[in-house]
């Protein structure tokens, strides 16, 4: 399951930064998503992958700490999707303006 994970982020962030390299705005916006979901995936696979494991203990419960699933990647994890979300529809904004300012949708402004 690891090695799989593994190979998924690699997958998205060398994807990304192939995208994040390519001379259209929409092309880079997704590039910057890929990143950002491989580094959410990297982040949520360092909190330890368990499955089937209670993030938390129940009440009155006193149990090994090392039985149970850290919950902070998750939350981490999830206000970065938050994040990612508004920043990718931020970028999605200026690219239309850029796009209706300019007539192109090319990083610098011009076609070559």
């Amino acid at each position: 399951m690891e090695l799989i994970l593994a190979i998924g982020i690699g997958i998205f962030a060398g994807s990304g930064v192939w995208l994040l390299l390519r001379p259209r705005t929409y092309q880079v916006i997704i590039g910057l998503a890929l990143i950002s979901y491989a580094v959410n995936l990297f982040i949520f696979a360092m909190g330890r992958l368990r499955v089937g494991a209670p993030p938390i203990l129940q009440p009155g419960e006193v149990g090994n700490p090392a039985n149970f699933t850290d919950p902070l990647p998750q939350a981490l994890v999830l206000t970065a999707i938050v994040i990612g979300f508004a920043m990718t529809a931020l970028f999605l904004v200026v690219l239309l303006a850029a796009r209706g300012l300019t007539g192109t949708d090319h990083v610098d402004g011009r076609e070559q």
